[in-house]
């Protein structure tokens, strides 16, 4: 197995996004906002030069090369978000009772599924300013925000609401499902 004395990843920064290093915690502004992520490891570092953010490890071992990589990646999630934002689209789809969706402060309420009496809540874990979610059609649910963990934890909240215990899946399909995910 070839050793390596070191892994580098430059990682550009788009016109108009500006990133700042305080100690352990990177900081990206561009035009859909800001964000902020801590990236902290013994033997992998962050650093700014220029208009680059540069991950780099000395003597990396398989671990070290591999969060490396993953670092490169959250990083590049962050560019993305800060400049375009990313969207997740649902689709409610019912076969006999009309579903009504609605979104009340932190909590999205999915009324009448399967004809039952009490709505199901989804709890909506962060603020609108972080990640909006959005009713159109009165059938799809549109969630977006800068950040892509969270926007994707949200779609995945609203779907995993709508679970149906105890029935065929294959025939009972009602529900609030995730139809498309990416950039806006």
């Amino acid at each position: 197995m070839v050793k390596l004395d070191q892994i580098v990843h430059k990682i550009s920064l788009t016109e108009g996004v500006e990133a700042s290093l305080d100690g352990d915690s990177l900081t990206l502004t561009g035009s859909n906002g800001s964000m902020s992520r801590e990236f902290w490891h013994s033997k992998v570092n962050v650093s700014i030069q220029g208009d680059n953010v540069v991950v780099q490890c000395e003597l990396p071992r398989r671990k070290e090369k591999a969060l490396c990589g993953t670092w490169r990646a959250h990083i590049n999630n962050m560019v993305k978000g800060v400049t375009d934002g990313f969207e997740y689209r649902l689709k409610a789809v019912y076969s006999h009772f009309p579903m009504t969706l609605a979104v009340n402060g932190s909590s999205f309420e999915i009324k009448n599924l399967f004809g039952e009496k009490v709505p199901r809540v989804a709890d909506l874990k962060w603020t609108p300013s972080e990640v909006q979610v959005k009713v159109e059609n009165k059938s799809d649910v549109i969630v977006s925000g800068v950040d892509r963990e969270k926007v994707g934890q949200t779609a995945a909240i609203i779907e995993r609401a709508c679970k149906i215990r105890h029935r065929d899946r294959r025939i009972f399909q009602d529900g609030v499902y995730i139809v498309s995910k990416g950039a806006n």
